[in-house]
């Protein structure tokens, strides 16, 4: 978000933002409940794909909040502007815009690496030298765009806000009271975080492409392409995995890797920016507090 931190609940998402007068804005986004993608997220290896594609949409959706409403006047009402708009089309739209993101920059992290690999196949001519070449080439790509990006004020600041998020949560689960002073204690990595699941992609792409051949070059591009959906599946399992088993003295280890990533998309935050983060999570409590003292309700009814 751009200076802002989004949470997801059961029921709802929710996103604070600071905004330039200094105030704190709220966008509150219930979830729709879908009963075919409900039943697709019970299918193992399927669900991660699912989840990608509502996480593209509703992210897209947030971030556009939080730039848009940076600057507007604090008297306007975001959601009455959001429903002059088909609420179909809407989200539909956003969907489309966070798939196709994902998808250009997967395509680009996946095919660059094919093709440098590919320069040294003179020196380097096995399946398995090739694949792991590959691996290296992807693993620097992207390590490399991570940190080059940081650089940059504003990404350092939305980097600052993530480490926010993992902090507020931390510190939740750890069953510390929400101040400032408890949050900026907590640790900013954590296991569940998506900048884990990007690097288990190349990880779990490894093992994967040791399946299919690396020539000729026309159906190595293929077989890359047609294997995304597999990788990103079992990368999904893999995460989920990891963060069931991170309190078992040695299993907990298989998390490392995305932890370590996490030193580049996270930042230290400031307290400002830790209150914004804590204030988005009360805000999530808040809602979904609401929707089921609502559902009690009607069961007394």
């Amino acid at each position: 978000m751009i200076e802002g931190v989004m949470f997801g609940g059961r029921h709802y998402t929710v996103t604070a933002i600071r905004r330039n007068d200094s105030s704190i804005d709220y966008y509150r986004v219930p979830k729709e409940t879908r009963p075919f993608l409900a039943s697709l997220k019970r299918i193992p290896l399927l669900r991660g794909i699912v989840a990608i594609i509502e996480a593209s949409g509703i992210g897209s959706k947030h971030l556009t909040f939080s730039s848009d409403r940076y600057e507007k006047d604090p008297d306007e009402d975001y959601t009455i502007q959001e429903k002059e708009t088909s609420k179909l089309a809407m989200t539909l739209g956003f969907a489309a815009i966070g798939v196709l993101t994902f998808l250009f920059g997967k395509f680009i992290f996946t095919l660059v690496p094919v093709f440098l690999a590919v320069l040294f196949k003179p020196i380097f001519t096995s399946d398995l030298s090739q694949v792991l070449l590959e691996g290296l080439f992807k693993l620097i790509l992207l390590l490399g765009y991570i940190y080059a990006v940081s650089l940059t004020p504003l990404i350092k600041r939305v980097f600052q806000y993530h480490g926010a998020e993992h902090k507020v949560i931390n510190a939740f689960e750890a069953g510390k009271e929400l101040t400032v002073k408890n949050v900026q204690e907590a640790s900013r990595l954590h296991y569940r975080c998506g900048s884990s699941f990007i690097l288990f992609t190349v990880i779990i792409g490894v093992f994967v492409y040791l399946l299919v051949p690396t020539s000729p070059l026309w159906l190595r591009v293929i077989d890359r392409l047609a294997l995304i959906p597999v990788v990103l599946g079992i990368s999904f399992e893999v995460l989920q995995l990891t963060n069931k088993l991170r309190d078992l003295p040695v299993l907990k280890y298989l998390g490392y890797p995305g932890l370590w990533l996490q030193l580049l998309t996270t930042k230290e935050p400031s307290d400002d920016q830790v209150e914004v983060a804590i204030a988005s999570f009360h805000e999530l409590l808040k809602m979904e507090k609401g929707v089921l003292e609502g559902l009690k309700d009607k069961e007394i009814v």
